[in-house]
């Protein structure tokens, strides 16, 4: 269990009350096992999987189930200080042979029914069940609070779009024809960590033909003079907040062609971007660049949503997705990233962070959008 984030006691307080009002009007208690909705409500990430810890949050107040071992580490984290935020949470400790199971069933109550993170592991949840609880996700309460990110979260996103806008400026050093996309890859992985973050999270480097998969990872292919090439590179910064942002290079002169149909995705994604303000719903930011790419015979090549949230999860709600209808609200923080993929050819990507503002939106990445010709 440890606590990598910055954000004082009463950070955590104000979610935590939030969560409680939001579950009280659901009418389920909640309870959360290790995973980002924890770190989001309490600062703690808990690395222990087989041994139960649980935040319960009833009506009547908050308590936590954690392992006797791991009771020192609580100290560094925000749960001391909660108490003088205004939120007074109950710590339950216990040692192995004991019941823990039966610990989240007295801060229950009574309660027959509850609401579990998404992340609750069948090692935890089943025996839970055994002993006459239904359970149902969370889900519903949880994605609101952390949908809407709070000031400190939106700086914290601020400073990760910055971080990896660093590495995109030094991808020239590394991106030279002769060298493997691996090879490209290691050196951007300590870049990620120079700049800034705690580790690389992803890192794609899709060259040539590679460039047509949009999942592709890395690969011993050789980087060949004419390649087009995809990078999307991203990670946590020490709050756990993440960063994730793709720039597409060319290794010398593209053809004609390939400059005319990455002029389309720029404006693609430019449409997008220019779609984002409060009340537009994310279904209707995805038509935006879209509708352009397939009006100007591109659609085909257009293989996925347009963009997901972003936290302390690199892929969070809300999705930017046809049949989304929810619309954007201030705070929400999402990417924005549309591509063309020519199988067995080359793609393109481009995709910058943005944070929707009270009459727009404001991009946390600001490297530029042209195909980067080195």
């Amino acid at each position: 269990m440890s606590n990598p984030q910055s954000f004082p006691a009463s950070v955590y307080a104000t979610r935590l009350t939030r969560a409680q009002q939001l579950a009280t009007s659901a009418g389920t208690p909640l309870v959360i096992t290790p995973g980002p909705d924890l770190a989001y409500l309490t600062g703690i990430v808990s690395e222990s999987f087989e041994r139960l810890t649980a935040l319960v949050i009833t009506d009547a107040g908050f308590g936590l189930v954690v392992p006797r071992l791991e009771l020192a580490i609580l100290k560094d984290s925000s749960v001391p200080g909660l108490g003088e935020a205004g939120v007074e949470l109950s710590v339950l400790d216990w040692v192995d042979g004991d019941d823990p199971y039966a610990l989240v069933l007295g801060l229950l109550a009574g309660a027959t029914t509850v609401a579990v993170a998404d992340a609750v592991p069948a090692l935890h949840l089943v025996p839970l069940l055994d002993r006459g609880l239904s359970a149902r996700l969370a889900t519903d309460v949880l994605r609101r609070l952390r949908m809407i990110k709070d000031a400190a979260e939106l700086d914290e996103l601020r400073a990760a779009g910055a971080a990896i806008d660093r590495v995109h400026a030094r991808v020239g050093d590394f991106l030279k024809v002769g060298r493997t996309e691996r090879e490209v890859a290691d050196d951007i992985a300590a870049a990620i960590v120079e700049e800034g973050h705690t580790e690389a999270a992803f890192i794609i480097v899709g060259s040539g033909p590679h460039g047509a998969d949009p999942h592709h990872e890395v690969s011993d292919r050789v980087v060949e003079a004419g390649d087009v090439v995809v990078i999307d590179i991203g990670g946590p910064l020490a709050s756990g907040y993440n960063s994730d942002c793709t720039r597409t290079y060319a290794m010398g002169e593209p053809s004609e062609e390939i400059l005319e149909q990455y002029a389309l995705l720029e404006r693609a994604q430019r449409a997008s971007v220019d779609a984002v303000r409060p009340g537009v719903s994310a279904e209707a930011i995805d038509a935006a660049g879209r509708d352009l790419l397939a009006g100007a015979g591109l659609g085909e090549f257009f293989l996925h949503r347009t963009g997901h949230g972003i936290g302390l999860s690199v892929h969070e709600e809300p999705y930017i997705v046809a049949g989304n209808d929810i619309p954007v609200e201030p705070g929400m923080a999402f990417s924005i990233e549309p591509g063309i993929y020519f199988s067995g050819r080359w793609g393109a990507r481009i995709e910058d962070i943005v944070i929707v503002t009270e009459d727009g939106c404001e991009p946390v990445n600001t490297r530029p959008h042209s195909l980067t010709i080195l």
